[in-house]
């Protein structure tokens, strides 16, 4: 039985999610809604020139509101690459319908993560600023690093495309993981750098330096797919990578 996504958010990340979930025979892409109504009813595998035979048709919220979507077309999962506001349109419809949530925003204020802790008494919900494996495989070493030498400094690099703006939120959950000042992150922005994190461990006579680079948006859709594959198995409350990954790193 394949699991039924329904994909919240069609841009540039969007695209290559949907292209990743197609692809995956576990999975099936039952629909992508957006805000606008650009390409509306549009099938997402004809869009994207795949071959596919899963439905994956395009809506707005202009036409259609999320409690009707989701009765009319029912999936397992969302999964969230729209925008800070976007949980707040499909929340509780999902959750009343018991349906799990994967968030994959790089930034929330105090009132989405108070949104997301309600929901989570209702459903399954995952969040992770950044989903790709990879940040989170550095971010799991970086903690061991500094528990094997507590007085080490450490430096944050950051490095996106030119349009981003504000520091990464990525960034800023490594951080905060490393109780690390956020004020001290370093964000360097230019031409289209999808993603690049850097630390630096600076250790006397020596460094140690962790680097994660997204080479495309499609590491998104492999992250998206990895914490899926578990998240269907929990139960309701709310996740982060570190819940997924711990059973990963028992010896």
């Amino acid at each position: 039985m394949k699991i039924k996504v329904g994909l919240i958010g069609f841009g540039k990340t969007g695209k290559a999610v949907a292209a990743v979930i197609l692809q995956n025979k576990e999975f099936s892409l039952e629909w992508v809604l957006r805000r606008t109504t650009t390409l509306e009813n549009r099938s997402v595998p004809e869009f994207l020139g795949l071959e596919s035979e899963e439905p994956g048709l395009i809506y707005s919220t202009e036409h259609i509101a999320v409690a009707d979507l989701l009765a009319q077309h029912p999936v397992d999962v969302i999964i969230d690459f729209s925008s800070q506001e976007g949980i707040h349109v499909y929340g509780h419809a999902a959750a009343d319908r018991n349906i799990k949530i994967i968030s994959a925003i790089s930034h929330y204020e105090s009132e989405e993560l108070d949104l997301l802790t309600v929901l989570a008494e209702k459903t399954t919900v995952f969040w992770s600023p950044n989903i790709t494996l990879g940040v989170n495989y550095l971010l799991f070493s970086a903690k061991f690093l500094q528990k094997i030498a507590p007085g080490v400094d450490i430096e944050i690099i950051e490095e996106h495309f030119k349009q981003k703006q504000g520091v990464s939120g990525t960034a800023i959950k490594i951080a905060h993981a490393l109780d690390i000042d956020v004020a001290n992150i370093n964000s360097v922005r230019a031409g289209g750098i999808v993603g690049k994190h850097e630390l630096i461990f600076g250790f006397p006579f020596q460094t140690v330096r962790l680097i994660h680079e997204s080479i495309s948006r499609e590491a998104f859709g492999n992250g998206a797919i990895f914490v899926a594959k578990d998240l269907i198995k929990l139960p309701k409350g709310l996740y982060n990578f570190e819940h997924i990954l711990k059973p990963y790193f028992q010896l």
